[in-house]
């Protein structure tokens, strides 16, 4: 059974300044989605599932959709700020003007998956051996298992000159994901030292600490303890205008609970993204460096 690749692309792009997710950065107008999708098929997943909010769905399909559906199974949802909620809980939340974060998004696409997906962000390039991994393992399990994974990838390797990033940051053991902590403002020193601002203060990182980029693999099982994860948040927060129930917390949940275990696969692959206006540039010439390498070819889609 081949997996299925789920792609988180309803964020609404705030540090960026526009929708990145369909901002092309490659030399034939490919988004760096097109890169991220290319990488996946080629290492064997058969399907992508795209998240994404109503209100670009034009502009979705015209620079990006279309062009994948000729080149591999793929479809998209909604996410909203209503998706999943009761009545009475979007009358509590009317104050709100966006979804509810990752775990959200993934639910909202439940109905589409019947098979071991990966969960990837729609604004970060990840690499093609990271994809490797993930798929031969999900490849290789049964829809029912409870042995989820993830790529974990160095600090290091995830750091943006651009200013600061979110980070989980990740205790493993024998190769298992033990604990994983959110740490949402990580960023340069100005003496070059890496620094995670934390509600009870500053910590300094070593830049080794294996973190998560939101590079999860998990089998339709996991849908139930994100439910509940969910449900859970929005009886606590359905009234905050900008709380977010995000996904390395609830993957947390399920170790921490005993629902399940997470591998931990670790990547040598140096991650950059579009975090920024100013992230662009660089993307793209990193994305050009590997096409004049041969890693990608000139025309990435045979079907265009």
């Amino acid at each position: 059974m081949k997996p299925t690749l789920l792609v988180l692309a309803a964020g609404m792009g705030s540090r960026y300044g526009g929708v990145k997710q369909i901002d092309a950065v490659g030399a034939h107008g490919e988004t760096l989605l097109d890169y991220s999708i290319f990488d996946a098929v080629k290492c064997g997943f058969g399907k992508v599932v795209f998240i994404i909010r109503r209100d670009i769905e034009a502009d979705f399909r015209e620079r990006l959709f279309d062009r994948v559906a000729r080149n591999i199974d793929a479809t998209y949802v909604f996410q909203s700020r209503e998706s999943l909620l009761t009545d009475e809980e979007i009358s509590r939340s009317v104050q709100r003007t966006k979804p509810w974060g990752t775990v959200h998004a993934i639910l909202c696409a439940r109905d589409e998956i019947n098979e071991p997906f990966c969960v990837i962000n729609s604004d970060d390039f990840y690499g093609r051996t990271s994809y490797e991994i993930m798929g031969k393992y999900l490849a290789s399990i049964e829809p029912g298992s409870t042995d989820h994974a993830m790529v974990g990838y160095k600090l290091c390797n995830t750091m943006s000159p651009m200013g600061s990033v979110s980070r989980g940051v990740c205790i493993v053991n024998d190769g298992f994901l033990v604990s994983m902590r959110e740490n949402t403002k990580i960023e340069f020193a100005p003496d070059g030292k890496i620094v995670s601002h934390l509600p009870e203060g500053d910590a300094i990182l070593s830049g080794d600490e294996t973190v998560s980029m939101n590079f999860f693999g998990f089998t339709p099982v996991a849908f139930d303890s994100f439910g509940k994860f969910f449900q859970d948040f929005i009886k606590a927060n359905v009234d905050t205008p900008k709380g977010e129930s995000l996904l390395p917390s609830a993957a947390s949940d399920i170790v921490t609970s005993g629902q399940g275990r997470i591998r931990v696969f670790s990547t040598p692959e140096k991650w950059f993204g579009m975090t920024y206006k100013e992230d662009k540039e660089v993307v793209h010439q990193n994305l050009s460096q590997k096409t004049a390498t041969g890693y990608y070819p000139e025309k990435l889609w045979a079907k265009d």
